[in-house]
This record gives structure tokens, C-alpha cells and sequence, in this order.
């Protein structure tokens, strides 16, 4: 298995028209379901948000949100007490914040079921190229395992895939595809190199690209 820093040259030397030409092969138009950003089952919604990321979405909103308003801890790893559903552990990475219905928090639907994202501009990565991934170890593979595949390029579940793209779309759509694909490289890498046993037995740690830190996005000392 090739190492992370090799998976990240493969990621930069990515090309954009090879990306594109393969969009453009499966094809793919949003229809606004709102599939990609609503609770599974019983499982809630979970996408990567970066700690960049995170305080992007602070700074363009005027700081209306707190760092739990827009992350919570990735789930996976975590135990929850039975009476209180305290939850303690430790995790890696963060996941976009849930409503109570275990949608995006940021996921907003009209009265004819049309839906919209309140941070579009603003939304991560793994938001801006769903349902694409590309085929490198150490980047992450959206909702499941590919449908449709294209060279590179990965195709996850989505009722807008064999849709008509134009050419500028797709192009656009496969530049910010290998934009996600060098930052989550560059993500796991920096993960694994700040990463220090931190206990936690009462509370929740998360390791990012950081450091260690509490549920609020604090680092510990």
C-alpha cells in the first residue's frame, strides 16, 4: 500500500480535463432532493468538515455560529452512557452538525419539498463535488460504495447521476474534485503526525489536522 505522502503526489499530479472528461461520461445534475444531506435510516447525517473549513463558515457568517453550531465530533469511535447519553471517547475528524432529525443542520426544504443549502457558497468540499470521489487511498468515500466508475472518478448514489453536464460545469465540478482529494490527503497526513494519546475517560477528544481537542474545537494543552 502506497503511503499517504505518495497518494498526495498522485493527487496533485491529477488532471483536471481527464476529471472532467470522466464527470462528463457519468453524467450528473443536482435535482435538489436533498438525499445527500438527510439522515439515513436511523443513521445520522454524517459529512467531513475540516477545522478550515469550520471557521470559513464562521468568518462568512458574521460569526453567528459557534464551533459546535456548524461540527460536531464524527461519531464513529464514541460510547454514550444509557441514562444520560453523555457521551465520552475519542474520534477522528469532525462531521457537519444534525438536527434533531438527524438532518444537516444547514439543510433547508420549501413548501414543495425543494431543497437548499443555507451555507452553499460556504459548504465543504465533500459537499461541493457529492456525488464524486476519486480513487486514492486515504480519501474518503461518500455514502456508501461507488455505483458508477470513470478512470479516477468515482459515482456514489444520487438520482442526479447519468444527467446531462455541460462542459463547464464538469470542468468546474473536477477542479474542486481535486481540490477536496489534495486537502484530505493533506488532512490525514497532518492527523497522523499531530496525533498524542490524550485521555478520555469523561469527555470527548477529537484528533484533527491540529491537535487534540475537546467538542467546542478546543485544543488541549
Amino acid at each position: 500500500m502506497e503511503s499517504l505522502e505518495a497518494e498526495l503526489d498522485r493527487a496533485r499530479d491529477l488532471d483536471v480535463a481527464d476529471l472532467a472528461d470522466a464527470i462528463e461520461s457519468i453524467g450528473f445534475e443536482c435535482t435538489r432532493c436533498g438525499s445527500c444531506c438527510k439522515a439515513e435510516d436511523d443513521d445520522p447525517h454524517t459529512a467531513t468538515v475540516f477545522p478550515d473549513e469550520v471557521r470559513e463558515i464562521q468568518s462568512e457568517h458574521d460569526e453567528e455560529y459557534d464551533w459546535r453550531d456548524v461540527a460536531r465530533p464524527m461519531p464513529y469511535g464514541l460510547d454514550a452512557d444509557e441514562e444520560t447519553s453523555d457521551r465520552t471517547g475519542q474520534t477522528f475528524e469532525w462531521a457537519l452538525q444534525t438536527d434533531g432529525c438527524g438532518d444537516c443542520t444547514f439543510y433547508e426544504e420549501d413548501d414543495d419539498g425543494v431543497g437548499a443549502c443555507s451555507i452553499h457558497g460556504d459548504r465543504p468540499l465533500i459537499c461541493a463535488t457529492y456525488p464524486f470521489s476519486v480513487a486514492l487511498a486515504g480519501t474518503s468515500q461518500p455514502m456508501g460504495e461507488a455505483v458508477d466508475e470513470s478512470g479516477m472518478v468515482r459515482a456514489h448514489e444520487c438520482e442526479g447521476l447519468g444527467r446531462d453536464i455541460s462542459r463547464s460545469d464538469a470542468e468546474a465540478l473536477a477542479a474542486t474534485l481535486k481540490e477536496r482529494a489534495i486537502t484530505e490527503l493533506e488532512e490525514a497526513i497532518d492527523v497522523r503526525d499531530e496525533y498524542r494519546p490524550v485521555d478520555a475517560d469523561d469527555r470527548v477528544v477529537v484528533h484533527d489536522s491540529e491537535g487534540a481537542k475537546t467538542d467546542d474545537g478546543t485544543l488541549i494543552e
